[in-house]
Parts: structure tokens; sequence; C-alpha cells
């Protein structure tokens, strides 16, 4: 991989430009990092008080009566922005979709529980739990790495 930096006081904004003939597994880190760094924080709203989230201290958002909820520790904060346009703010190697109407923190993650009709349930180290959709089961199983077995 060539890596190349250009200093220059007329640029006006910080530019990246990744050319790749494939997205590798390193291109996709990159990715992340920097999306993760773009995210410092989130606006979240209780009543008419507006609370300043960190992503990392999110356990996972999911949707509710026409909008988003973002569920931490300390309680649960409404959103402005849509599920999917935190999918693409939040970087993919630490937050992952579970259904149509969950994304969770890949790090607040306790255990899963397999079903008999193809889903899992997920606990949360909170005590919460959600579903997985089938859709999404190989997904959530690739990102930890579950199918290591399949390699040997």
């Amino acid at each position: 991989m060539k890596v190349s930096l250009n200093i220059d006081s007329d640029f006006k904004e910080t530019k990246v430009k990744i050319e790749t003939p494939e997205l590798s597994d390193s291109v996709q880190e990159i990715l992340d990092f920097i999306k993760g760094h773009e995210t410092q924080f989130l606006v979240g709203k209780v009543g008419e008080m507006q609370h300043i989230l960190k992503p990392g201290e999110i356990h996972y958002f999911h949707t509710e009566n026409e909008g988003v909820v973002a569920i931490t520790t300390s309680g649960s904060y409404k959103l402005k922005e849509k599920l999917y346009e935190l999918e693409e703010m939040l970087p993919s190697n630490k937050f992952i979709r579970l259904s149509k109407s969950v994304i969770a923190n890949l790090h607040e993650l306790s255990r899963f529980e397999a079903s008999f009709n193809g889903t899992l349930c997920v606990y949360f180290k909170s005590g919460a739990k959600e579903y997985v959709s089938r859709t999404y089961v190989n997904a959530i199983k690739e990102a930890l790495k579950m199918n290591r077995r399949k390699n040997e």
C-alpha cells in the first residue's frame, strides 16, 4: 500500500482520496477510522433538554414512534437522524445493523442465543435484548468472526 501526504497552507479543507482496485479489509478499516473521527458526538433529546452523546457510550439505536432512540446506560434519547443516516455516519467495525429497526454497538454485546427459526437473540451488557432478523444474521456472524470454522 502506498501512502502520500501533501501539506499546503493554500488548501481550504482536508481531503482524503483512496484509490484501490478492490475494497479490502485494510481499506475498510481506514474508512471506518475516518468515519469514527468524523462522528465525535450526537445530540439526543429528553423532553426539551438536549444531551451530547458519544457514539461509544450508546448501546444501540432503535426506532420508536416513527423516530430513532439511542439507548445508553444513563437512559434513552430521541435523535433527529434516521437509522440509515446513523448507519452511514458510524464506523462499521463498531456498529452493526441487527434488523430494519435496530443498530447495535458491537462493544456493548454480551451474548447470543440461537433460535430454531434462524434468528439470533442478542443480549447487551446492560441486560437489554434485541433480535437479529435472518437477513442480518450472516453479517453479524462475519463481523464477530464466527465463521472461522469454514476456513479450517
